[in-house]
């Protein structure tokens, strides 16, 4: 298996750094796509699996056969994480790595935020899928206001507000 330098965006284009096992601490938790104990937590991945055989790069966008079948194909179901955006993020990434990174660390460091100062409990992974789903833009124009926040609920409602303007669920497709 390759060892991947940013195991916080996935082979397949998944965003792990948002994902609510990436965020987690204790047995569960997953350290991404590459991480040293990747193939403990995901012996089955089938987008590894095809790496493995085939040019063994660190994004699919570096293979030879991308675009495949995978990436033509909508998704139509989630896991742990919302593949609404793989494909968008994919080409995002694609374009421009670094760029793409610089937002996919901001976005993680705005889950954190959330997740210290406003996860009741039990809003792990609504706080995961808000900041995966909505635009870094969307995150920025709400901030500063989730930063003087201190009632969960009002965070969660700004949120909401936010999605519902962008037409977007906050849930995962099953």
């Amino acid at each position: 298996m390759i060892t991947r330098s940013h195991p916080q965006f996935s082979l397949c284009g998944l965003n792990c750094a948002l994902c609510p096992r990436y965020n987690t601490t204790g047995p569960s938790s997953c350290q991404g796509c590459g991480a040293e104990n990747f193939p403990e937590f995901h012996p089955t991945c089938a987008i590894m699996t095809c790496n493995n055989k085939k040019d063994k790069v660190a994004f699919c966008f570096e293979c030879s056969y991308y675009p495949c079948d995978r990436y033509l194909s909508k998704d139509k179901k989630d896991s742990f994480i919302s593949y609404l955006h793989r494909t968008k993020d994919m080409i995002s990434a694609q374009s421009d790595l670094d760029g793409y990174l610089t937002n996919l660390t901001e976005k993680s460091l705005i889950l954190k935020y959330l997740l210290e100062h406003h996860n009741d409990g039990r809003s792990k992974n609504f706080y995961c899928l808000a900041v995966n789903l909505l635009e870094i833009e969307d995150l920025h124009d709400i901030k500063s206001e989730i930063l003087l926040a201190t009632d969960t609920k009002k965070v969660k409602e700004m949120i909401l507000k936010v999605a519902q303007k962008r037409g977007i669920s906050i849930a995962l497709r099953k």
